[in-house]
């Protein structure tokens, strides 16, 4: 019983954390470790166990890449590639250096007689193509 004690406000102070600063930094992960007396490591395990949670910040526009199987068969595989490219991402990058992007790769839109889709912040976009991906992220700029 008392680790569940230990451990029971420890979620809602990460979310916390990400709501104030947009990510959990490492000075909110010290922060939190002393406050719960536990080793930083455990505190960076469980954020990082918790897709919720982000050690970056996230750009101004958040572009939700489909890779369900409709949109996998339509490409979004090479699409995936060309955004990375258009946004200037290294492999393992995910947010732009000006922090205008962040590029997800989810499961799926629910979109999927839109096939090839991405999400643009709130607004859905069907039938993408390099050339109408380079124009979608030139309004967004």
């Amino acid at each position: 019983m008392k680790d569940v004690d230990k451990y029971g406000g420890l979620i809602k102070q990460l979310q916390d954390a990400q709501v104030k600063h947009g990510y959990v930094s490492h000075e909110a992960i010290g922060s939190i470790s002393k406050e719960f007396g536990l080793p930083v490591s455990e505190i960076y395990g469980v954020v990082t166990f918790y897709s919720q949670f982000r050690l970056r910040p996230l750009g101004r526009h958040t572009i939700k890449l489909c890779r369900g199987t409709a949109c996998h068969v339509a490409g979004s595989l090479d699409l995936a590639s060309d955004v990375r490219r258009l946004l200037g991402l290294s492999e393992g990058e995910d947010t732009t250096k000006d922090l205008r992007f962040t590029l997800e790769e989810v499961a799926c839109l629910g979109c999927c007689s839109l096939a090839p889709a991405v999400m643009v912040d709130k607004d859905v976009h069907g039938k993408i193509t390099v050339q109408k991906l380079a124009k979608l992220l030139e309004e967004y700029r």
